[in-house]
């Protein structure tokens, strides 16, 4: 095989550590009970980096647990410290301090050798593909198994399904340059898959592409950890990737895991505040401007400015019917938002109620005694 100059970080990244003997049954049987062992373990983890005279803390002490067999988001604002985080995962950074275990075994206790053998066990697919412009996208898919010695008979019968289960089928020949975002982020995924890997990393893997193409991508990984039983640990920015595909997610701010749960939980009933940004970032529209002057003079004259949260069955209920009927009030209904987080609605309203002030009062209560959740703004904007 001849020479290929790849980064050794990208090459460690690629390499798978033998030809994997695990197929698609096997794998989906090792899909661990809540209970069990977690396939990722991560405790007390610290990553600091050298800035001139002082260092910085990019991870400030993490701890987190991701269940085998699940799709596991990681969500934050640029600088949050996701993309350290996931290349402590697999130890192309090594933490400063803490541990991580992968299915069990710590890496840090691992020498050279025996950690290259692990971090070959984790797939990674990259923000911005990463791909060999040089090579087809057969010859990138089979980049690591070439480099660890897989014979060629063997590379054609794992790298053809591959090209078929992400639909590349009939694209072998092409370049990258002759594809597009998405079909290239489709030959990133195939590589990654590649070695048969236990746990899959997608650090912003959708971030580049359009939302047409990034439905399409995460439909391709949710089928991907259907099918293969297959961990997959998704870091992104984006709440609506986590909303799609994530069984349960990790709120990060500064370094640091702010709020973690299922999905739907923090989505409904978000507790940090950087959560309750990222919520309202999705569902939050902006309000023409004579809408706003409306609104603020009707808020000067008594009127209440509610924001009402549905989720699950209260998503289908006459809430509004009730409240204009039970207690003669008034609804100017200024912005609304429905969506779908893993099969269960939930949506907010944004709404003027106009009544007397004994009225309002006791619609408010209704609504929080039914388990609501009701919030009254100072102001519309």
């Amino acid at each position: 095989m001849s020479s290929i100059g790849i980064a050794p970080h990208f090459r460690e990244a690629l390499m798978p550590d033998s030809p994997p003997q695990a197929d698609a049954a096997a794998t989906a049987a090792r899909v661990q009970p809540v209970n069990a062992q977690p396939m990722v373990a991560v405790r007390g983890l610290v990553k600091r980096f050298a800035d001139g005279q002082k260092e910085v803390a990019a991870l400030g002490g993490v701890d987190l647990e991701i269940r085998a067999g699940e799709v596991f988001g990681i969500i934050g604002r640029s600088g949050a410290g996701k993309s350290t985080l996931i290349r402590c995962i697999n130890f192309l950074e090594r933490p400063t301090e803490g541990t991580v275990a992968v299915d069990g075994v710590d890496l840090a206790g691992l020498d050279a050798q025996a950690l290259r053998a692990e971090r070959r066990r984790i797939g990674m697919i990259f923000q911005h593909f990463n791909l060999l412009s040089s090579r087809t996208v057969y010859e990138n898919v089979a980049l690591p198994l070439e480099l660890a010695g897989v014979p060629k008979v063997q590379i054609r019968e794992q790298v053809e399904p591959l090209l078929d289960l992400v639909g590349l089928a009939g694209l072998h020949d092409r370049y990258p340059a002759q594809i597009s975002g998405g079909q290239k982020q489709r030959v990133g995924i195939a590589r990654a898959l590649a070695g048969k890997p236990k746990v899959l990393l997608s650090d912003e893997a959708t971030s580049a592409l359009d939302p047409e193409t990034t439905r399409s991508i995460l439909a391709l990984l949710q089928e991907i950890n259907r099918k293969l039983g297959l961990t997959i640990i998704l870091i992104t920015h984006q709440m609506q990737v986590v909303a799609q595909v994530c069984d349960r997610v990790a709120v990060m701010e500064a370094g640091r895991i702010v709020e973690s749960g299922e999905v739907f939980e923090v989505f409904t009933h978000p507790q940090a505040a950087i959560t309750r940004t990222l919520v309202q970032d999705v569902i939050r529209q902006a309000l023409p401007v004579e809408a706003v002057r409306a609104a603020q003079a009707n808020l000067k004259a008594g009127a209440k400015l509610w924001r009402l949260t549905f989720s699950g069955d209260s998503a289908g209920e006459p809430v509004l019917t009730e409240l204009i009927r039970r207690f003669n009030l008034d609804i100017n209904l200024l912005q609304g938002h429905i969506d779908e987080i893993r099969g269960r609605p939930f949506g907010s309203v944004l709404l003027l109620a106009s009544g007397s002030p004994a009225d309002l009062a006791a619609a408010f209560e209704y609504l929080a005694q039914r388990n609501l959740p009701v919030e009254e703004l100072p102001h519309v904007g």
